[in-house]
């Protein structure tokens, strides 16, 4: 009898063990993970179709594109090569303490880990700077797409007060005088004139060259099918599902090259910021912030075109439940610039085992960042 109690609650143990290994089975899905991971090692045109909401155009997860950038060629390297030293040196600033590296830092994947940036005078920034990982890609630049190119971006900060707070019309003139530079004009442009022309481009070229690593997502889609885990693919697939993070969020760098109010606007209160509309002055771009790359965005912390969330916990609840709505005051019900989020952005619900696991995803979108040095700068 006692060999017979034994081997029953044996039995149960196993049983019981085997209810609590959460990831054998797609939480609500009943869908087994090697069944899941046998529909992801296909591939991608046969995966899953996606959650993707009427009227949104979509492009499918893929791996990392290299820059266009042809770094072979030398007069590309020339170009490289000035940007770089330009990119660094805190001498582009008004009080020749801060550098373009100050706000993108390449051991923190050219971001900075800041909420808000800060720059002349200790002055903060009104917003998170963004990683220049991948920067090529973008169609817009800047949270609030000011920007068309990269050549144009350039001088926006060198030249903000609260940034590097640098008088552009003297800068050349500033440049000139340091001897050091002439040499790195001349390989780069066949003289040695400097102009802002030729400052923006260079800056722009050497940004254009960062690109970020290969991660297990990427080893993951080049047949490595054991380079994510089980909780990763579970991740993987409800990510394209039941999250509806492809809405926004797709294609090789994870993001639709646009922009959506996600209800951070802070209408009508202090931090207000509202964003797209600053540059259009189109009511319904109120709000509205570019949406984000997410290659190594678990390494690029704090969240949001504020950097309002630190911990990526609180990223997830916030689109778990919808967004925050906007606040409206009786005298604001008609106001035609009141933000409105956007419809893409309704409460996903995922139970916290998903949450992890979409986490758990984000996590295999990582890699290590390309550190880039100055050993000297021009003297």
């Amino acid at each position: 009898m006692k060999k017979v109690l034994f081997a029953l609650a044996v039995t149960f143990a196993f049983l019981l063990s085997l209810s609590f290994r959460t990831t054998d089975f797609l939480v609500g899905d009943d869908i087994p993970v090697d069944s899941l991971r046998k529909l992801y090692s296909k591939p991608t045109s046969q995966w899953p179709k996606p959650t993707i909401d009427a009227g949104v155009k979509f492009e499918e997860l893929g791996q990392l594109l290299p820059s266009p950038l042809n770094l072979k060629n030398d007069s590309v390297k020339k170009l490289v090569e000035l940007g770089k030293v330009l990119f660094f040196d805190p001498r582009l600033s008004g009080s020749n303490q801060i550098s373009c590296s100050s706000c993108h830092v390449p051991d923190l994947n050219w971001a900075d880990g800041r909420q808000v940036s800060v720059g002349h005078d200790h002055q903060n920034n009104i917003r998170n700077a963004p990683s220049l990982e991948n920067v090529w890609f973008f169609k817009k630049l800047f949270w609030d797409g000011r920007a068309n190119s990269l050549e144009e971006q350039a001088s926006m900060p060198v030249e903000a007060h609260n940034e590097m707070h640098q008088d552009v019309k003297s800068l050349p003139k500033k440049l000139r005088k340091i001897k050091g530079y002439a040499p790195f004009f001349k390989a780069a442009f066949g003289t040695t004139d400097i102009t802002n022309e030729r400052i923006a481009s260079s800056l722009a070229t050497f940004q254009r060259s960062l690109s970020s690593r290969r991660t297990d997502f990427d080893r993951f889609l080049a047949n490595n099918k054991q380079a994510l885990t089980d909780q990763q693919v579970l991740g993987l697939h409800l990510f394209r599902t039941k999250a509806r993070c492809m809405n926004c969020h797709n294609g090789p760098f994870f993001t639709d090259n646009d922009f959506h109010n996600d209800g951070l606007t802070y209408y009508g209160r202090k931090y207000e910021d509202l964003g797209l509309y600053n540059v259009t002055k189109k009511p319904e771009d109120v709000g509205k912030f570019k949406t984000p790359g997410l290659r190594n965005v678990m390494r690029t912390a704090p969240w949001f075109h504020n950097g309002l969330f630190a911990d990526i916990d609180g990223v997830m609840n916030m689109y778990n439940i919808g967004m925050p709505d906007q606040r409206v005051k009786p005298a604001q019900m008609n106001d035609p610039l009141l933000p409105k989020n956007d419809k893409l952005l309704r409460g996903i619900r995922l139970s916290n085992a998903e949450k992890d696991a979409v986490i758990a995803f984000l996590h295999s979108l990582s890699s290590a960042p390309v550190l880039i040095r100055v050993e000297e700068l021009p003297k």
